[in-house]
């Protein structure tokens, strides 16, 4: 049975079992995410997640990031993993189901923390994490049968968080059969106009991983076979899975690469199919000012993305995409996010503040924009995202400009330096200068770390502004 074999995996993967490069990976992923989480911080579903976790006191409990304040594990996961989320800024994988697997990462910290968990278990049990989840992705899309990908959320992690709270493989098994049975979400999350639970479906689903672990841990069993049963995920959420040898798992022949190596980090906080979208409207945008004049773009009269199946479906196809009214709209845009490269020469997180959504040359730059489908891209999704934009002016003049594999894709990868300089543009204005150095340099010690909790002091915020 499935939940028997993650069990067994969760117990027996050691941290030995991790290359150099993946321990690595695993740091730079929670740089990258402590990042996005201070660049949220006066994000208003998150100040909501904070309240809610912030109405419990656990002294021995998790950190609410950014504060001195302690709660329960499951209620810090949910409130922190708003914060890695809000932004759209976290890393992503593209599957047969796309998911950002680095929404993991505050639930082992939580969990990792409240136990007291050594910096080498927490990145354990962050690469175990990234490793379920995304061959979860890999083996079946949730998307076409209506749920959210974060229904595969539960599952990676209350194994993380089984990993670092160092649950009997019994136990871990239970907590699976608790994850899986009553955790599952509506696709509507991101569908039409986009709210507020945009940032919280998954910090959400990870909160009841670590409850189902929390739970387990005390003896409480869940129903299975969760995945086969009858009535099990199998046949009424996902369709049949089929997983290949997780990384470190015993029994292949030969080793098997760790899914955190195939992931991939974002430059811009948009969609992660509208990255390359963004670095052609930039490029074109050099292009066509050099060409035409500062006054170009008054001269444009046709903007048409090409793109493939499900890069429309996710941000080009909704009504809605053309009239965003939210944040969490516009991110999600194909219209918008190449509207807003085009007219501003940059993306950055104030591209998407309420003064910028309202703007009436953007919005009428916006309704220039037409997305059509590029056939010769079907095959090459999703090793590759490929986005070919045209630009057509009253000058007659066409640009055109394509990328296929953005900066922080695993083709085209960040460097350390370029997301150290990504973790300090997003804490500006939260921490100072030392601050900030303290903690990149906590994080790149992670493995030295005998408490995971040292980490927590130096992300506290003297104020909210």
């Amino acid at each position: 049975m499935l939940a028997d074999r993650l069990a067994r995996y969760c117990q027996t993967l050691c941290y030995d079992d991790l290359p150099s490069g993946v321990v690595h990976e695993v740091k730079r992923r929670v740089l990258d995410s402590l990042g996005c989480a201070l660049g949220a911080w006066n994000a208003r579903p998150c100040r909501i997640a904070g309240q809610v976790a912030k109405a419990v006191k656990v002294s021995h409990g998790a950190t609410l990031w950014g504060t001195g304040h302690r709660t329960l594990p499951d209620l810090a996961a949910f409130a922190n993993g708003a914060l890695v989320r809000y932004l759209d800024f976290n890393d992503t994988y593209l599957a047969k189901e796309p998911a950002h697997p680095s929404d993991n990462i505050a639930a082992v910290l939580a969990a990792g923390e409240a136990a007291r968990a050594s910096g080498k278990r927490v990145i354990q049990a962050v690469a175990l994490a990234y490793d379920v989840q995304c061959r979860l992705c890999d083996a079946a899309a949730l998307r076409p049968r209506g749920w959210d990908h974060v229904t595969y959320g539960p599952f990676s992690s209350a194994l993380g968080a089984a990993k670092v709270m160092k649950l009997s493989e019994a136990q871990t098994l239970q907590a699976i059969n608790l994850a899986g049975v009553a955790n599952i979400a509506l696709r509507q999350t991101r569908v039409g106009d986009l709210s507020m639970w945009k940032a919280c479906a998954f910090s959400n689903a990870a909160r009841n991983g670590v409850f189902a672990v929390m739970l387990a841990q005390r003896g409480m069993t869940g129903p299975s076979p969760i995945f086969e049963g009858e009535k099990g995920f199998m046949n009424l959420v996902s369709g049949p899975l089929e997983l290949p040898f997780f990384g470190g798992e015993s029994g292949s022949s030969e080793p098997v690469a760790f899914k955190i190596l195939d992931t991939y980090i974002k430059r811009y906080p948009v969609e992660y199919h509208a990255q390359t979208a963004v670095e052609a409207a930039l490029a074109i945008r050099e292009d066509l000012l050099k060409t035409e004049g500062v006054d170009a773009l008054a001269g444009v009269t046709d903007i048409e993305v090409g793109s493939y199946a499900v890069a429309i479906e996710i941000i080009g196809r909704d009504s809605e995409k053309w009239h965003p009214r939210t944040r969490e709209t516009a991110d999600h845009s194909f219209p918008y996010c190449v509207a807003v490269a085009l007219l501003d020469g940059k993306v950055t997180i104030r591209s998407f503040e309420a003064a910028h959504l309202a703007d009436p040359v953007l919005r009428e730059l916006i309704r220039k924009v037409r997305v059509v489908s590029q056939p010769e891209f079907v095959d090459r999704y999703p090793a590759a995202m490929p986005t070919r934009i045209t630009v057509r002016t009253k000058a007659g003049n066409a640009y055109v400009h394509q990328a296929d594999f953005p900066l922080g894709h695993p083709q085209n990868r960040m460097s350390d330096r370029q997301i150290e300089e990504k973790f300090r543009l997003l804490a500006t204005g939260k921490l100072d200068r030392a601050r900030m150095n303290e903690v990149i340099d906590l994080v790149w010690k992670l493995d030295q770390l005998k408490d995971i909790s040292a980490l927590m002091p130096v992300l506290k915020i003297k104020r909210r502004n």
